[in-house]
């Protein structure tokens, strides 16, 4: 015999039958107008069917039509979380307070704080910036860093605080041209991202950092591989300030990438330099070089075929020891980037394996110290700027990052919130509700290029003027002066460290010095490391 107890999962679905069946008892004996809902309780009856039947979802098996909810509520959980539930500390990935801020100055609003901190200045984490009793007033905050070294014929003056790589299709038409429209305005840099330059940047006028990645898109032969006369004539365009080679990124390091034929447009194959109709890989690897003398004479190649523009390399620090192998190949060759962008581990992409975006990639303020302190021990720092991105999105996001070692920052999901990102979560579904994200033509018609791009310029000069004041305060005359001392933070144990016992500059040249210690295993590795190949000398 049936357990009853179990048998009540169908109470409501048995429910909506009997209604049913009393509304068709009741049209006949009283009205017609007990059809309307007859219709709708046999549209329920007939799910609760096909909910029995169906064998793909267990909940519906046993709890025909009521199941529905759990689906329901399913989808909207981010969006219950967002307005409803999360605190305005949640990083999810970004906090509301973090949003707040980007909106207040992308706007123009007061973006002052009543009642104090809401941070846990007690808690493990926290952090700060150490200030001056005297402090510096400073009247400019157009704060900027000259990009080129030695074999540079066109060095770029850029502004600290600049786009990071997005590209055209993983964004809407509307919001590229917005951020580089916005990027003119305010004199400062927007990066392409590996889907090269669109008509979009071309009609914002703003400085491009052309992004060279595995797939070579702009500069693509018909096989896939390296083109050097369409990389000269892309290169070759004004609007064009410095090349990138990307290697990797912090969403997903070591992964490739394939652009389905089905989501080529016009545009896009235009952008790209792809052909309609074929998929178009991304390879894991660059197929131009496979050691790092190859990658170095690459960059050699990529500066004189754009006419002595920057050209240098953007990563995300994985082996440590396959970088230093980068570092001797410098060395061995003379030949060196103009610049460096580390990318950490924090850092945001459209869409990517979960395993990817969690678990691999050094992060940023980790991998930033790596490359600056490995560069300082070859000697080799004075001559090679060091980008850094990865969650930077205020004032003190980059006054921290340039004390660990940055000259300038990027940042790819703050300017986003500038034109009006929602953190939706929906980059990879085609359907962003606010026109950032997507392709559709409908849905990136509410993303007004005019309006959005006052706002770019508003949030990067409010957010520049604010670093003003936090450079002032610690009284120093420009960011660049920031070191680990003018940072404090409070470790695990509740004991307060300044950042240069935690984040140290090590000693210029020390692993060129046979008879210097070995400092946190950084002789040891790079030992191991050989400018002929990445793999391990032993």
């Amino acid at each position: 015999m049936p357990n009853l107890k179990n048998m009540t999962r169908f109470v409501p679905f048995a429910g909506v039958v009997l209604l049913g069946l009393l509304c068709l008892v009741l049209v006949f004996a009283w009205s017609v107008w007990f059809l309307l809902p007859l219709a709708v309780l046999t549209v329920l009856s007939l799910m609760g069917i096909y909910d029995v039947l169906q064998p793909s979802h267990s909940i519906l098996r046993n709890y025909p039509v009521l199941g529905h909810m759990r689906f329901f509520f399913e989808g909207i959980r981010p969006e219950i979380r967002q307005y409803l539930i999360e605190s305005d500390q949640d990083e999810e990935p970004f906090s509301r307070d973090d949003r707040s801020l980007v909106y207040q100055r992308a706007k123009g609003q007061e973006d002052a704080r009543p009642f104090g901190t809401r941070k846990r200045v007690y808690e493990a984490g926290y952090s700060w910036v150490t200030h001056s009793v005297q402090p510096i007033h400073i009247t400019n905050p157009d704060f900027r860093t000259v990009i080129g070294g030695p074999d540079c014929k066109q060095p770029y003056s850029a502004s600290l605080y600049n786009i990071s790589a997005m590209s055209f299709g993983s964004l809407s038409a509307n919001a590229i041209q917005a951020l580089n429209t916005g990027a003119q305005m305010g004199g400062f840099a927007h990066d392409t991202g590996e889907g090269s330059v669109s008509r979009y940047h071309k009609a914002g006028g703003g400085d491009l950092i052309y992004q060279v990645a595995s797939g070579y898109f702009g500069c693509r032969a018909e096989d896939g591989n390296f083109d050097p006369e369409k990389f000269r004539k892309t290169a070759s365009l004004d609007q064009i300030k410095m090349i990138e080679l990307k290697l990797s990124q912090g969403a997903k390091p070591g992964h490739g990438g394939l652009l389905p034929a089905s989501k080529i447009s016009p545009e896009i194959a235009e952008a790209r330099g792809v052909p309609m109709g074929k998929d178009c890989v991304s390879p894991a690897a660059h197929p131009a070089f496979s050691t790092p003398i190859e990658m170095m004479e690459f960059i050699g190649t990529l500066r004189e075929l754009s006419g002595g523009k920057p050209v240098g390399f953007k990563l995300c620090i994985g082996h440590r020891r396959e970088f230093m192998c980068m570092v001797k190949a410098m060395l061995e060759t003379g030949i060196t980037p103009d610049f460096i962008v580390v990318d950490g581990a924090e850092g945001g992409t459209g869409a990517a394996p979960v395993e990817f975006s969690n678990h691999v990639g050094m992060p940023m303020i980790e991998g930033l110290t790596f490359v600056h302190n490995t560069l300082r021990g070859a000697g080799l720092r004075d001559g090679i700027k060091i980008g850094a991105a990865g969650k930077i999105v205020h004032a003190y996001d980059i006054a921290r990052a340039l004390a660990l070692g940055a000259d300038w920052c990027n940042s790819a999901r703050g300017f986003m919130f500038a034109i009006g990102c929602i953190q939706a979560q929906a980059c990879h579904s085609n359907h962003c509700p606010v026109g950032v994200a997507t392709q559709d033509k409908l849905r990136q018609r509410a993303l007004d290029v005019g309006h959005k791009s006052q706002r770019v310029e508003r949030f990067h000069r409010n957010t520049m003027e604010a670093l003003a004041e936090m450079t002032g305060a610690a009284g120093l005359h420009h960011p660049d002066e920031f070191l680990p001392r003018h940072l404090m933070m409070r470790q695990g144990d509740n004991s307060v460290v300044e950042g240069n016992e935690v984040y140290h500059y090590l000693p210029e040249g020390y692993l060129l010095d046979d008879k210097a210690e070995d400092l946190h295993g950084n002789k040891t590795r790079w030992a191991r490391a050989r400018a002929d190949s990445f793999a391990p000398v032993d």
